[in-house]
């Protein structure tokens, strides 16, 4: 298999594994069932949905684990980890085998959490050294999927495991179990020769890239569509299946053009062999240069707590995408809070919608990348977050209406946010030490979902005790009111931070563009 058509594979392959690797978006879906089976308060259930973000303070290890081990043997360990958090606590909880007190449920979802980690980092390294001159598309599309996993989720529980609303929370929790194993072993051989970026016609990769924005954006109005509409379960899921298999058509499509040049060459390479080879070295200058375009400067991870910029990012990421990931994992409570009783509905509205806000950017680079109307990485997440900090205000009206739309738009936002920051990594500190480097910005999440989450819960407590209810729920617009403004608020700072990001290095993003 030649190089071009192995890293198309690759490519693919890592599509697959991120429109699995969500098992976190799943949560508000089960959280309040869960927090029957296990009898709990709203705030050791905000614990809980903590222990999954927590998992990412220690995403940094597979960072460095990558650059000793195998990517395949990275996939793995991620696949396995999460086969141990989310199979254990199924056996527990589900099917009453052992017993294990809250705090071990507690580890076990931190180690589901950390296993995100282990196979993000695996798909990103892949995603950035095949393309690295088109890596915001490359790493943009393959982590769209990941928005899915919510949707996909969804899907397989109403086709199999919705008799009932416990049994769709215990099918949740086998499925995040099994899933992301089952695709990382089925994955990993794909992965087993590393495909390095060459320097292949531009037409070549123009057609692949155009080809996969169509099949994705299919994909995603596919997605939207059957979570407005109601069809039947089944159908909807083989239609998301057979989504997810069209992309093949790529790698297949550049091998069998690849062997017609091959062939027709053949002919002519005894007299052109001079010409070949010197056009081969100048393609080979042109693309090395092209590689270093884009970087501001590579930054070892010892070093990033040395550098300022280091810090305005960390904290846009703390008081930005974090807080969407908390409303995420509150949105189960929110709706019940609101007599809103489509939260499944909801799950799969803000998943379809986080796919096309993880597209947007990548979209957007492909198509505008040095139009002087292109903005920057920063500027781009401060629009999204004054989007998102107007959901935040919308949600203060009384209406489903009200909160359909906000969910959408903080799917799409918060999407559009995790893809962003991908590139804003590289961008600010590099490729080469990306793995680790990108993973402790991540770890800002953990500190928000505690912190932001501990806030909800609190109001969310103080609403209950102001009904008289002794169950620990409640119910009206007060629950999460003051929230909604808190959160608000903070995105209102990220934005602020993203400005004094751009502010700072407007010279690098105007010479990039």
């Amino acid at each position: 298999m030649s190089p071009n058509v192995l890293r198309w594979f690759s490519l693919v392959a890592i599509l697959w594994l991120q429109s699995i690797n969500g098992t976190n978006l799943s949560f508000p879906a089960y959280s309040s069932q869960l927090k029957e089976f296990l009898s709990i308060s709203q705030f050791k259930l905000n614990y809980l949905s903590f222990a999954s973000d927590a998992g990412k303070v220690l995403g940094f290890i597979s960072g460095i684990a990558a650059v000793y081990l195998p990517l395949p043997l990275v996939l793995l360990a991620g696949g396995s980890l999460g086969f141990a958090g989310y199979g254990l606590q199924y056996l527990c909880i589900v099917k009453k085998m052992f017993t294990l007190s809250f705090y071990q449920i507690w580890g076990l979802s931190f180690l589901a959490g950390n296993s995100i980690c282990w196979i993000n980092t695996a798909c990103y390294i892949v995603a950035i050294n095949s393309f690295p001159v088109h890596r915001q598309v490359a790493v943009g599309i393959t982590a769209s999927y990941q928005g899915l996993s919510g949707k996909i989720y969804t899907d397989i529980v109403q086709t199999f495991f919705y008799s009932s609303q416990r049994e769709a929370a215990s099918g949740y929790l086998l499925l995040n179990a099994l899933v992301p194993l089952v695709g990382c072993l089925v994955t990993a051989p794909m992965l087993m020769r590393e495909a390095k970026a060459t320097s292949s016609s531009s037409w070549d990769i123009n057609v692949g890239f155009i080809v996969l924005f169509v099949v994705t954006i299919a994909t995603g109005i596919y997605a939207v569509a059957t979570s407005l509409l109601a069809a039947p379960a089944v159908l909807v899921l083989v239609g998301i299946i057979l989504f997810l298999v069209a992309p093949l058509a790529i790698p297949v499509g550049v091998g069998v053009k690849e062997l017609v040049s091959s062939r027709r060459s053949q002919q002519k390479v005894h007299d052109l062999e001079v010409p070949i080879e010197e056009d081969q070295n100048k393609e080979e200058e042109e693309f090395d240069e092209k590689v270093t375009v884009g970087v501001k400067e590579e930054v070892e991870w010892t070093k990033l707590c040395k550098k300022l910029d280091f810090w305005i990012y960390f904290g846009l990421y703390l008081f930005g995408p974090t807080v969407g990931l908390v409303f995420m994992n509150n949105l189960g409570q929110i709706a019940e809070s609101r007599g809103c009783a489509a939260t499944t509905s909801l799950v799969a509205l803000s998943s379809s919608f986080g796919f096309f806000g993880r597209l947007l950017p990548s979209l957007l680079d492909y198509f505008l990348s040095g139009n002087k109307y292109m903005p920057s990485s920063p500027v781009s997440m401060a629009l999204s977050l004054v989007a998102m900090v107007a959901s935040f205000l919308l949600l203060l009206i009384d209406s489903d209406i009200a909160l359909y739309i906000s969910t959408a738009v903080i799917g799409v936002f918060l999407g559009a946010l995790t893809s962003l920051s991908v590139t804003m990594t590289a961008e600010l500190f590099g490729t080469k030490h990306f793995g680790v480097n990108h993973n402790i910005v991540v770890g800002s999440i953990p500190i928000g979902s505690f912190g932001f989450g501990l806030f909800a819960a609190k109001v969310y407590r103080d609403g209950a005790a102001f009904d008289g209810r002794f169950d620990g729920k409640c119910y009206g617009m007060y629950c999460f009111r003051t929230t909604f403004i808190f959160w608000g608020t903070l995105c209102s700072i990220a934005a602020v931070l993203a400005a004094i990001l751009y502010l700072r290095n407007r010279k690098f993003f105007s010479h990039k563009r």
